[in-house]
């Protein structure tokens, strides 16, 4: 998920094992270890683009880097708090504040690591969202109040409503998982392949993927709290196949390999934009959940089969977009 969030569940789990003359510097300890394994965000490279996607989320989320992870946060601010904790106390707070970093990530739908080197398959439950406001409220007022209260027992509790609201969003994606399957048998469809997402800030509104015949195909699915569940038709496009769509490209090309990496990076859900024939997306994700519009993919050159693919963002921020997610989010008609 964000930093914020990220930073906000180390320090409720510090915070939840301190004594009560210990709860301030746990926080600030627990904060630091929360965002430290997305340090991995600075593997990068200039020649090659896809390695930062390919990194991020990666060996410092796994559950097996915890210890070692929680090492380095406490060698690394030993030089500044010896003189008020013992260096045992501050390797608890810390590996407390770094343990469930990469198990937060997990439950969103970008896909974690989490159980490397045993696998290197990307573990997504796809719960909650990035960034899901409602989450972050509960565990930001659970550790103000525990900082300020000096006690443990708040971001105890604040750790229980947040779990609780994770196990919500475990009931909401059943819920739209139904839904989904419902279009799917309505339209004779047999699905190869379903995935369903919370949409960015929300457990309201997600996005449904499915593969029938060497298509993919995504719609929209609105499951309120009071409400009876709403489908919202979406777009459809003709899955990747490398064989197919870069006939003649050696297999053992940089770019296959680049190809290769951004498909497992996207489950294997990719296809060509239609629009842009050199351009190879991620249709996990769009700016609208019912639409095939990108937010990423990657540009291929098959006349230049030893250079790196380019990666690229194609967001889309305009207000005739956020007027159309709205209308979704609360269920109204889509404006034109």
């Amino acid at each position: 998920m964000d930093l914020l969030t990220q930073g906000l569940l180390g320090a409720t789990m510090a915070q939840s094992g301190a004594k009560q003359p210990e709860a301030r510097i746990a926080t600030g300890i627990g904060f630091f270890a929360g965002i430290a394994a997305d340090v991995d965000i600075l593997i990068q490279s200039e020649n090659d683009p896809l390695l930062n996607i390919e990194f991020h989320r990666h060996f410092t989320h796994s559950l097996f880097f915890v210890p070692l992870g929680a090492l380095i946060v406490a060698l690394l601010l030993w030089p500044f708090l010896r003189k008020r904790l013992s260096f045992s106390r501050l390797y608890l707070f810390a590996l407390l504040g770094y343990c469930l970093s990469g198990v937060l990530d997990a439950f969103t739908s970008y896909g974690t690591h989490l159980l490397w080197p045993l696998s290197d398959e990307r573990i997504a439950w796809n719960t909650i969202s990035v960034i899901d406001p409602i989450f972050t409220l509960i565990l930001l007022t659970a550790g103000i109040i525990a900082f300020k209260k000096y006690s443990h027992r708040a971001a105890r509790i604040g750790l229980l409503l947040a779990a609780a609201y994770m196990s919500f969003g475990w009931l909401q994606l059943q819920r739209a998982e139904t839904v989904a399957a419902s279009l799917i048998a309505e339209r004779g469809h047999q699905a190869e392949e379903l995935l369903v997402k919370p949409t960015l800030g929300n457990l309201v509104l997600w996005r449904s993927i499915y593969q029938y015949n060497g298509r993919l195909y995504v719609d929209a699915v609105r499951v309120g709290l009071f409400s009876q569940p709403r489908i919202f038709p979406g777009e459809s496009i003709t899955k990747f196949e490398l064989t197919r769509d870069m006939n003649g490209l050696p297999l053992t090309s940089v770019l296959a390999g680049d190809i290769a990496r951004f498909t497992q990076f996207s489950a294997g859900l990719v296809a060509i934009r239609p629009e842009q024939p050199n351009v190879l997306i991620d249709v996990r994700y769009s700016n609208l959940p019912m639409t095939i519009a990108p937010l990423w993919g990657i540009e291929i050159n098959p006349e230049q089969p030893d250079l790196h693919a380019k990666y690229t963002l194609y967001r889309d921020s305009s207000k005739q977009t956020r007027e159309k997610f709205i209308s979704l989010l609360l269920g109204e008609h889509i404006p034109d």
